[in-house]
């Protein structure tokens, strides 16, 4: 895959990404994990969400500058700028009903749309996301299983947003039961229609 198609697989992933996440996010019930944190980044800076969520991410690029600089590419920093940006110019197109199951469904559409646009941005494969590079960061410095340094990191990522300001909530939870399995399954789903008709590849 050549470098422009690269940045097209990154560019339309991070739109649906932070589409999906504002539409769950904003449904009232609390935050997806590491927008927890974002929430409580946001109160005590007194900035906006795609800002906190810059904010966040630069610090983790850093972390793993220092740790383990293999995890970040291009792509990480590409994905971060348009994420941050396209969260504060969707959040005034979201509009919810008066009827709570109604908003529960939307949420959850968002976090079914924000695990494919992770999912279409890492199938570029040009650098993990900020929050990916430090799990992988930790799980290579240490020979940690992935999946349990995924779920310490939402534990504490998680609390310490809540101890800023950030919600815990439904949403939260849900992200955590779906946004794996999600982006797992689109990106099986994405090997196996492009590579074998060779779309964009």
């Amino acid at each position: 895959m050549n470098i422009i198609k690269k940045i097209i697989w990154v560019v339309i992933g991070s739109v649906i990404a932070a589409f999906g996440i504002d539409l769950a996010i904003y449904a009232g019930f609390g935050g997806a994990t590491l927008a927890v944190l974002w929430q409580g980044v946001s109160y005590v800076l007194h900035i906006t969400l795609g800002q906190a969520s810059f904010v966040v991410a630069v610090g983790m690029i850093v972390f793993c500058l220092f740790y383990d600089r293999s995890q970040i590419y291009l792509g990480t920093i590409l994905y971060q700028i348009i994420y941050s940006v396209c969260t504060d110019l969707f959040q005034p197109l979201m509009h919810y009903t008066e009827t709570k199951i109604l908003n529960f469904f939307m949420m959850l559409m968002g976090i079914v749309l924000f695990a494919v646009g992770t999912a279409i941005y890492s199938y570029a494969d040009w650098g993990r996301g900020s929050y990916e590079a430090v799990t992988f960061a930790l799980a290579k410095k240490h020979s940690w299983q992935i999946k349990y340094v995924r779920i310490a990191l939402d534990a504490m990522v998680v609390l310490f947003g809540m101890f800023l300001g950030g919600k815990f909530g439904m949403c939260t939870i849900c992200t955590i039961l779906l946004s794996g399995v999600m982006i797992q399954k689109t990106l099986q789903l994405l090997h196996a229609m492009i590579e074998n008709n060779n779309i964009l590849e």
